[in-house]
């Protein structure tokens, strides 16, 4: 018969045999057999999506109210703060912890609306002087804002957008209604507004003013879905961001 566990006390304590004849110390039997490990703490993180959904919502609904005129606004150099430490700051933390929580399409969707919101707000800082680039003096920003080549430019920026925004409807099928219905909003949005620069571009200010106001519709629209997402209680819409 193999010799079982056998303890040897002496009287500095006591010593463990195991099988084998192999001894350890009183400690190290402490250690392995008397002292359970101890549960490790569960760690839990909260859901960053809803943040990013909620910069999202305040900058499109900035550029919604501009682009509709209300109260007579025009232009975007008054918030241009608003494109940069709002919706994509907001956005990018969002991409970020969902990305440490191994969340692989909220944090491509959330990363595609930072940048996205982020080049636009580059176009409408004043100090970069981009339209009077396209001035024939190279310093008129009035002129070089109704210029041929600085409308094709932004609407081919646009188009851009579009087909990004297409791409990731296709990928979002499998998510849920409303969150599918928010990309294919932008991706008309954008489509139509690439339009009204094409027609600016064109010199056709008669079309031109009616696509933008498609365009800003869609994205009031945009704004309704994202809100409604972000708003909405976690387990009924938004259980597909969080954490496996």
């Amino acid at each position: 018969m193999k010799p079982t566990h056998h303890i040897n006390s002496t009287s500095l304590g006591y010593q463990q045999s195991v099988p084998g004849g192999m001894t350890i110390s009183p400690e190290l039997f402490e250690k392995l057999y008397l002292q359970p490990k101890a549960a490790r703490g569960f760690s839990k993180m909260a859901n960053p999506t809803p943040m990013g959904l909620v910069g999202f919502v305040i900058s499109t609904f900035t550029f919604s109210m501009i682009l509709m005129g209300w109260g007579g606004a025009s232009g975007f150099p008054a918030v241009v703060g608003m494109f940069f430490f709002v919706g994509p700051l907001m956005l990018t933390l969002a991409a970020i912890f969902n990305w440490i929580m191994g969340n692989f399409f909220p944090m491509m969707a959330t990363s595609l609306f930072a940048v996205f919101w982020l080049s636009f707000g580059m176009l409408q800082l004043p100090t970069l002087g981009l339209a009077a680039y396209y001035s024939s003096d190279g310093t008129n920003a009035t002129e070089g804002a109704t210029s041929s080549g600085y409308n094709t430019v932004l609407g081919l920026f646009l188009i851009v957008w579009g087909f990004a925004f297409l791409t990731y409807l296709i990928f979002s099928l499998k998510t849920n209604a409303v969150f599918a219905g928010i990309f294919f909003v932008a991706a008309i949005a954008v489509f139509v507004l690439a339009g009204a620069y094409f027609k600016t571009a064109a010199g056709d200010y008669v079309m031109a003013p009616r696509l933008q106001k498609v365009s800003r519709n869609r994205s009031w629209s945009t704004f309704y879905m994202m809100r409604y997402l972000a708003g909405t209680s976690p387990r009924k819409t938004c259980t597909l961001f969080a954490a496996e």
